[in-house]
């Protein structure tokens, strides 16, 4: 080999060292997609809405887009743009503590360090926080439809319009940790689910989906992949749960122990929520048709195992969605929360219930 073959050998190893070195300097999409699955985790910890991990995600998002971060910067960057989030969406009693959410995430962050990141998002994003997001946008297309197609939740009878929205922004949250969904607009993943949904409720599914689309101002193209990477991304959540999974109704804000003289009193949890891809401690709902989920419950006689899933489901659907029940005018709806198959809560207390009795602690 010539000495100009060694330099050219020479030279195009350089380059490929440099350019290893460069992607390892960059996030890549799997540790992205990874740090919206930790904030989805912090979202169900804190208690917080689901629109403060909408916006946590579109300002990390936009914040990437902007800069090239090194990874290991990556969790206080996510913690930051969560912090954040959670002061422009929620109310202030309802915001964290920044010393006890620099804790309780295990981030690896000071509360100072979080504060650095924090002025160095804002001034990277002009100080611009009051973006629309995914959910903002499903928030409108559910609107309009359910309000031009009333017959959109005949099929679901056991579903008002906010729990059913519910279901949608559940759906929507395991898109936005999808980082193959980041070439779409908000406005475009918001239609194709609300389409994907609209299709197995409606047979007039296509003109209002084209009505949506004329409005939203988008491409008929565009919507049509991201309807097939939505749908696929779903069905691949919904084949990853186990075929025979148990449902054990767990308790989302506190934790019963044992004090002195065996009695029991309530405190605070700290267990992080649930993962996207794995939740045993929560029903997920099936993405593959949620009408046919619904045709396909069991007779009255034998619900016991749905009814329990249900109760669950429905409980934490409340807890989020008590404002927009007031939109849809569900005032008393609370009311019919729980009882399914001709059964109420007090049921889990009573021999009808899936899980076995409590047997009393013995304090030591």
């Amino acid at each position: 080999m010539t000495p100009r073959h060694h330099c050219e050998a020479y030279s195009s190893a350089g380059e490929e060292e440099e350019e290893e070195e460069e992607e390892e300097k960059n996030v890549s999409p799997s540790q992205r997609d990874e740090v919206i699955q930790w904030l989805a985790k912090l979202k169900y910890q804190f208690n917080l809405y689901p629109e403060t991990f909408a916006l946590a995600s579109s300002l990390l998002d936009r914040f990437l887009a902007t800069v090239k971060a090194h990874p290991k910067y990556l969790s206080c960057i996510a913690i930051s743009c969560f912090f954040l989030a959670a002061k422009t969406v929620e109310e202030d009693e309802r915001i964290p503590v920044l010393k006890v959410l620099a804790r309780d995430s295990f981030c690896g962050c000071s509360s100072s360090e979080i504060l650095r990141m924090e002025r160095i998002i804002l001034d990277k994003l002009n100080w611009d926080l009051h973006t629309a997001t995914p959910l903002d946008f499903l928030h409108i297309f559910h609107a309009i439809a359910v309000s031009t197609r009333p017959q959109l939740l005949f099929s679901l009878p056991k579903l008002s319009p906010s729990q059913h929205l519910a279901v949608l922004t559940k759906q929507l949250l395991h898109c936005m940790a999808c980082n193959q969904l980041l070439q779409f607009k908000g406005s475009m993943l918001a239609l194709a689910m609300v389409s994907l949904e609209m299709e197995k409720l409606i047979p007039d599914w296509l003109p209002l989906t084209i009505e949506l689309l004329q409005k939203a101002q988008m491409e008929s193209s565009q919507l049509i992949h991201c309807r097939e990477l939505v749908a696929h991304h779903l069905s691949a959540l919904q084949s990853a749960l186990p075929l025979n999974s148990v449902y054990v109704y767990r308790p989302l804000k506190h934790t019963l122990v044992t004090c002195d003289k065996g009695v029991f009193r309530l405190h605070p949890s700290s267990a992080p929520g649930p993962d996207f891809a794995k939740d045993k401690s929560k029903p997920e709902v099936p993405v593959r048709g949620t009408a046919a989920f619904y045709h396909h419950l069991p007779a009255a006689s034998g619900c016991k195992l749905t009814s329990a899933k249900r109760k669950v489901e429905e409980m934490e659907v409340d807890d989020f969605y008590d404002g927009i029940k007031r939109l849809y005018n569900e005032d008393n709806a609370a009311e019919n929360v729980g009882s399914v198959c001709g059964a109420d809560l007090s049921r889990q207390e009573g021999h009808a219930s899936p899980c076995p009795p409590l047997q009393p602690v013995s304090v030591m």
